[in-house]
């Protein structure tokens, strides 16, 4: 039970680090992320890199649900975190976010 100041203070040191979101211009609802979505992106790269599978497209359902990445730590992720995983990696230009006829998907390079 912290006083409102002390629970700013932490909520404020988690968005500094990247760890928080907020969801609205009022601060009143947010999301705590256990991993940056950078941190998401690289494990996901680290895959790819380590199968071969660089220039290769991926459904997100196949990236977080295929069979292939069952024993990954993002297998499961929910997909706005994917989403934001693979927006850091599109930056770095090891990406590419595509609109595919069934959703969407991703390229890797």
């Amino acid at each position: 039970k912290l006083p409102l100041e002390s629970i700013q203070v932490v909520l404020e040191e988690l968005r500094k680090n990247g760890n928080l979101e907020w969801l609205d211009k009022n601060k009143t609802s947010f999301l705590i992320m256990w991993r940056r979505p950078e941190e998401w992106g690289k494990l996901i790269y680290q895959w790819v890199s380590k199968n071969g599978l660089t220039n290769s497209v991926f459904t997100l359902y196949e990236l977080v649900s295929g069979d292939d990445t069952e024993n990954e730590e993002f297998h499961g992720l929910d997909e706005p975190m994917l989403l934001r995983a693979l927006q850091a990696l599109q930056q770095e230009h090891k990406a590419e976010i595509i609109t595919l006829d069934d959703g969407r998907g991703v390229k890797f390079f």
